[in-house]
């Protein structure tokens, strides 16, 4: 459990870029301990610790240039948040699995801890960026500074790790946050109808027709947006928490000022050279022929 009262005097040195997949540096652990199946994002069954086919003895994967038209558009959205080279060089201090069976079980089943830590770690580092939330920040740093350390015990802590637990105390602060953030916007719709469709937590809106919707100060927080049209959408000062943004058309939406967005789900996504992006999240690369599609006139 995280102590408020304990706030650390030491600073951390965590940048984003250390909390994005650094496959150079990882043992193919998404792709070997990660279990999916058959369906529009994967072209065949692969159970979980048992390395997918088309993972090479380098790391490599065989078919990267060509992972969507080879069925594997599930592999194209995933990012470990860093998590995986975490685990290849500083828990297991770079001993590759495959020179150990014991090891190689107890490397796979510490990636998915490793992989929650990592993004309760993104989260919460986006959250001290935040000037509205500058009330929460002592709180803010003594969690990420917890949940950084929590990262970095033992293999067998990790294994035994309360991670629900520790889970429920950050979201209790990234609501906070969300709250902060969409204040004033709240605070502007007391009382009207407008502020009943701010609160759009959960909410259902797959193959919603929204295009040029204005989602300022929304709460979307674990919305089904999966295949709908948000096409120039404005999403600034929106908590994105777990939306599912799945095929969700965002041609031309605002995303710049919206919070807790992430690398995966923009990945989802469909795009194109007119969507605004916060600074820290990259274009997918599969955006740009979407656009190209788009000019045609093309039915994609």
């Amino acid at each position: 459990m995280i102590d408020n009262s304990d706030f650390p005097n030491t600073k951390l040195d965590i940048s984003r870029s250390d909390l994005h997949a650094d496959c150079e540096n990882c043992f193919g652990l998404c792709c070997v301990a990660l279990p999916f199946a058959t369906s529009v994002d994967f072209a065949i069954d692969k159970v979980a610790c048992k390395p997918c086919s088309n993972l090479q003895s380098d790391f490599r994967c065989s078919i990267h240039n060509s992972l969507r038209q080879e069925g594997f558009k599930g592999c194209t959205v995933f990012d470990c948040f860093g998590a995986g080279q975490k685990v290849s060089q500083t828990t297991f201090k770079g001993i590759d699995w495959r020179e150990n069976t014991q090891i190689a079980q107890k490397m796979f089943d510490v990636f998915p801890t490793m992989h929650q830590l990592h993004e309760m770690i993104w989260y919460l580092t986006e959250a001290l960026n935040l000037k509205e939330a500058s009330t929460i920040h002592r709180k803010l740093s003594t969690a990420l500074h917890e949940t950084e350390r929590l990262s970095q015990i033992s293999s067998d802590d990790l294994l035994k790790l309360d991670v629900p637990s520790h889970r429920a105390v950050v979201n209790a602060l990234l609501l906070n946050t969300s709250e902060l953030v969409r204040s004033k916007v709240i605070s502007q719709h007391i009382g009207s109808k407008k502020r009943k469709t701010l609160d759009r937590r959960g909410a259902d809106l797959m193959g919603a027709k929204l295009r040029g919707a204005n989602f300022r100060g929304a709460n979307l927080r674990g919305a089904y947006l999966i295949g709908a049209d948000l096409r120039d959408a404005d999403f600034s000062m929106a908590d994105l928490i777990g939306a599912d943004l799945r095929d969700t058309d965002l041609r031309g939406a605002n995303l710049i000022g919206s919070i807790f967005l992430t690398q995966v789900q923009v990945n989802a996504a469909k795009g194109d050279e007119q969507t605004k992006l916060p600074h820290f999240l990259s274009r997918p690369t599969h955006w740009t022929v979407s656009e190209k599609r788009y000019k045609n006139k093309e039915v994609f």
